[in-house]
Parts: structure tokens; C-alpha cells; sequence
């Protein structure tokens, strides 16, 4: 991953950089600050760090994802490492010192958030959120009022994980993004409130958490995500006509989100559909919302 984003760091000028998102196990804290802190150098300050509780990078390897007590304690001593301070990394004081002498800004650091919990830590140690609860306008008013009633101080900033498929054909743009739509939903199933779930994508997350296959993740044709319903699809991504697209998106916006972390196609998806998909969101969506 990070190879990726340095070559991608080296072949850009402007758009931020960061994995979306790496968590605290299968890389040791002070790695993670190290790779971000050198990222943030090498790109001109373009750096975030996304981090989570893991998802399939732990699954995939026969683990859980960590607890919670676990993200937050990596979670502060990363932040420490970033702001070239010494953080306490199981018991031990540890520090990096180049960090602090690169005169670089601190990189930021986004908390991916589905639950309560979680968005509780986010608040009193993250920069932002990156919120992974779909796009049903009442799960992300709860999301963004949640994380508001936890913040002690500062302002933490608000954004989302969005599935997103642009084209004329409803039925197309729901299977560019059917596989990743249940990657994002399966999080749901981790114990995460249903507090402004509509009946539908309830039915769908549960449906999901009973029938989720690890080894086909993030394929549309795996049986779990052939079988979600269309009008969950509808209701959780954001799918469809460019003009429909912008409409849900501004309402996002409205509700306090100040970014979206575009996921714009399954992993088994047509490489030729999904970049169609994303011409139509660069050419009809991105200047509306602008």
C-alpha cells in the first residue's frame, strides 16, 4: 500500500494521499507514523492516515478485527509518533525523532467509524471521521449528531466512505457497485446500532452478517451480494443518473458531511464500466457539486 501511494505521491500535484484505511495489527504504530510521516514529506503535505478497526486485511489472515481499547491505545501513540512527541507503545516510551525535525506539518488522522464506540475514540483523538454507515440520510444525521455530542474541544471533521455508480441505467450502476456496497454494509453487522436503519437495509445488513463469504470479499458475483435487494443497494450507495447522484450527494453535505470517499466499483466489476462510470462522475457530478 504504501508503495502505492508514493507512486502515486510522485505522479501528482494536488489530491490527498492516504490508505482508506490500515489498522493497528498487521503493522506496528510506530511503522504506520513512520510510513505516513514519510508520505507526507515526499507529497508536499498531502498526507491523511486512515485507520481502523481492520476489516479484511485481518479476516483474510484468520483474525478478528482488534477491540476497541485496542484502536484507541494505538490510535493516541500514533498521533504522538505524528506529532513528534514520545508515545508510551505497550508500556514502553518511544519516540521518531526525524518526525519532529522534518518541518513538516502533522499529518491527519481519520478514524474510519461505523459504531458508537468507535466514534467516541475518533472524537477525543482523531482530526476526522470517515464514516462507514451508508447513505440513508437518517443513519448519517445519527452518525454526525453521535460524533458531535462526543467531541471534547475541537471541531473533528466529517466524511464518509460512499458506494458510487453514475450511469443512465439504474440497474447497471447498482451491479458496477453491488460487491463493494456489501463490504460496507457488512461493518454494520459488527455490532454497530441500527439507530436510522430503514427496514430494508435492517433486513439487508442482516442478511449479510449470516451470509457473508470472506474468501469471495468484495465481489458482486458472490451469493451475498447477488442476493441484496435492489432497493437496498438504492438506499445504502449512492447509484444511478449523474443528476440523481448530485442530489444525494449535496444532501449528504447537508447534513454536515464535508467530504466523500468515493468507492467506485466491485472487485470483479468491468474495468471498462467502472472507469465509464468514473468519466461521468468526473465530467457530470464533481462540477455540480463544486
Amino acid at each position: 500500500m504504501w508503495i502505492e501511494l508514493a507512486l502515486v505521491a510522485a505522479a501528482t500535484e494536488r489530491i490527498r494521499l492516504g490508505p482508506g484505511v490500515t489498522n493497528p495489527a498487521t503493522r506496528h504504530p510506530a511503522v504506520t507514523a513512520s510510513a505516513a510521516a514519510k508520505l507526507q514529506l515526499e507529497s508536499g503535505a498531502r498526507a491523511v492516515l486512515g485507520l481502523g478497526r481492520g476489516d479484511s486485511a485481518l479476516t483474510q489472515i484468520g483474525r478478528r478485527p482488534v477491540p476497541v481499547a485496542e484502536l484507541e491505545s494505538a490510535l493516541v501513540a500514533i498521533q504522538g509518533f505524528l506529532r513528534g512527541e514520545r508515545a508510551q507503545v505497550d508500556g514502553v516510551p518511544s519516540e521518531i525523532a526525524w518526525i519532529a525535525d522534518s518541518g513538516q506539518p502533522k499529518v491527519p488522522v481519520a478514524v474510519a467509524a461505523t459504531g458508537v464506540h468507535v466514534i467516541e475514540v475518533g472524537a477525543r483523538h482523531a482530526e476526522g471521521f470517515d464514516f462507514t454507515v451508508g447513505a440513508e440520510p437518517e443513519r448519517v444525521r445519527w452518525a454526525v449528531t453521535t460524533a458531535r455530542e462526543a467531541e471534547d474541544g475541537d471541531t473533528v471533521s466529517l466524511g464518509m466512505f460512499v458506494n458510487v455508480a453514475v450511469h443512465p441505467d439504474r440497474a447497471i450502476a447498482r451491479d458496477l457497485v453491488r460487491g463493494s456496497t456489501a463490504i460496507l454494509a457488512r461493518f454494520s453487522t459488527e455490532g454497530a446500532p441500527q439507530d436510522g436503519l430503514s427496514e430494508v437495509t435492517r433486513a439487508g445488513i442482516a442478511r449479510l452478517a449470516s451470509e457473508y463469504d470472506e474468501s469471495r470479499h468484495g465481489q458482486s458475483s458472490a451469493p451475498a451480494a447477488r442476493r441484496l435487494e435492489d432497493d437496498f443497494i438504492d438506499r445504502f450507495a449512492v447509484c444511478g443518473p449523474a443528476d440523481e447522484v448530485v442530489e444525494r450527494l449535496g444532501a449528504l453535505r447537508d447534513l454536515g458531511i464535508e467530504r466523500v470517499i468515493v468507492v467506485p466499483g466491485s472487485l470483479d466489476a468491468d474495468p471498462a464500466a467502472v472507469e465509464e462510470s468514473n468519466e461521468r462522475f468526473a465530467e457530470d457530478v464533481l462540477p455540480a457539486l463544486h
